[in-house]
C-alpha cells in the first residue's frame, strides 16, 4: 500500500501554518502582485514554495543560481536573500513591466546588489553562460513549451552534485489527463518523462504546491 497522505484543504491550511513564516517585505510583494497584474498572479510561486528554494539553496551552499522565469520577483527574492556572501543570481525573463516590481521590491530587501536581470528570451541567455563558471541551482518556472530545452541548457552548465528544480510539473493534474493534449500539458508531460528517464540526473518529483521536480547532476 502507497504511503500517502492525501491533502484536503484544510489538511493544506496546517501544512502552511507549520513553516517559518513569510516576513512583512514577502507578504507586501505578494499582495501587489495580486493588485498589478490581477488574475495572473497565480504566476506566481506558492509562499512555501519560496521558503523550499531557499532552503535548497542555503543547504547546498548554492553561490551561482540561475532562474528561467522572474515575475515580479518573489521567487528570485527568496533565494537571494538565501545565497551567502559574493553569491549571484541571474534571472531570466522578457517582461519590462513585471520585472520592473521585481527591481522595485529587491531593492527593499536590499538584494538587488546579488541579482543580475537579464531582459532577453531565455534560451538565448543561457547559451551565452560560460561552461567554465558552473551553476549551483536552477530553477525552472517560465514558458512550458521551451522547459526541455532549458534543461537541457542548464544541465551541462551544472556542477557535480547541483540542483534543478522544475516548477508546475503536475500541471494541476492536466497531466494525466489523456484528452487534454494542449502544447502546454504535453510539453511537461515530456520533460517530466525526459528527466525521469534522464541517467545523467538522480531525480524525485514532488507533491509541492502545483509539482516540483527536482534533479540532481551526478
Amino acid at each position: 500500500m502507497p504511503k500517502y497522505t492525501p491533502v484536503s484543504e484544510p489538511l493544506h491550511e496546517y501544512l502552511l501554518a507549520h513553516r517559518t513564516p513569510d516576513d512583512a517585505l514577502l507578504e507586501e510583494l505578494r499582495s501587489e502582485t495580486r493588485r498589478a497584474v490581477g488574475e495572473r498572479a497565480g504566476m506566481q510561486i506558492s509562499a512555501e514554495e519560496g521558503t523550499f528554494l531557499g532552503l535548497l539553496i542555503a543547504a547546498i551552499g548554492a553561490k551561482r543560481v540561475v532562474e528561467v522565469g522572474t515575475f515580479t520577483g518573489y521567487s528570485a527574492l527568496c533565494m537571494a536573500r538565501a545565497l551567502p556572501s559574493g553569491g549571484r543570481l541571474i534571472c531570466c525573463d522578457v517582461s519590462e513591466e513585471y520585472t520592473a516590481i521585481a527591481r522595485r521590491f529587491w531593492q527593499k530587501a536590499g538584494v538587488a546588489d546579488r541579482i543580475d536581470l537579464r531582459l532577453a528570451p531565455a534560451l538565448d541567455t543561457l547559451r551565452a553562460l560560460p561552461r567554465n563558471e558552473p551553476l549551483d541551482f536552477a530553477f525552472i518556472d517560465a514558458d512550458k513549451t521551451n522547459y526541455q530545452a532549458y534543461y537541457e541548457e542548464i544541465l551541462p552548465r551544472l556542477r557535480p552534485g547541483g540542483l534543478i528544480a522544475i516548477d508546475n510539473v503536475l500541471w494541476s493534474g492536466r497531466v494525466i489527463e489523456p484528452r487534454d493534449q494542449t502544447p502546454d500539458t504535453a510539453a511537461i508531460r515530456a520533460v517530466n518523462d525526459h528527466v525521469a528517464a534522464d541517467r545523467r540526473v538522480q531525480s524525485v518529483m514532488l507533491g509541492l504546491s502545483d509539482g516540483v521536480t527536482l534533479a540532481r547532476k551526478l
